[in-house]
């Protein structure tokens, strides 16, 4: 197949401060590479006008994602949390450990943990919440029994 690998997914954010550190911290993200994009190719591959952004990437189990702050022409905001039912995106997933220390480690570095989601089985080991990183972007976190790296409900 021509396709060779999945390179990143970019996520565009307001403070880039705040939310690398929130990647960082809260989520065990690890920076691997800082880019700043001006003007020309840029404008007409994004298809904005006088483009003047800061990209960072950062890694994770071999899964990048890259963090893009429009200096210029800034950045739209959207409904936060974003629908599930919302054509596009909708969510990353993490598993974890420690459900609760994660939880508060969210808050911690400024996400949300959105708590009417908290759908914990203690009887089964198994807990699933959505929290979102400080721009909205929905994050599922779940802790559950078994290999890491298999899908849920496989």
């Amino acid at each position: 197949m021509p396709i060779e690998a999945l390179s990143h997914i970019g996520i565009c954010v307001a403070d880039l401060p705040r939310s690398t550190a929130f990647y960082r911290d809260a989520l065990g993200f690890t920076e691997v590479h800082r880019m700043d994009v001006r003007g020309g190719d840029a404008e007409r591959l994004l298809e904005l006008d006088d483009v003047t952004l800061e990209a960072v990437y950062l890694e994770r189990d071999g899964t990048v994602i890259e963090l893009l702050h429009y200096e210029s022409p800034g950045h739209v905001t959207h409904d936060a949390p974003r629908p599930m039912n919302r054509v596009g995106l909708t969510h990353l997933s993490l598993r974890v450990t420690g459900f609760d220390a994660v939880l508060d480690s969210i808050e911690a570095h400024g996400g949300r943990v959105l708590r009417d989601t908290d759908t914990r089985r203690e009887e089964y080991g198994m807990a699933v919440v959505f929290v979102t990183d400080p721009d909205g972007l929905r994050i599922e976190l779940l802790q559950a029994p078994g290999d890491p790296k298999k899908l849920p409900g496989t």
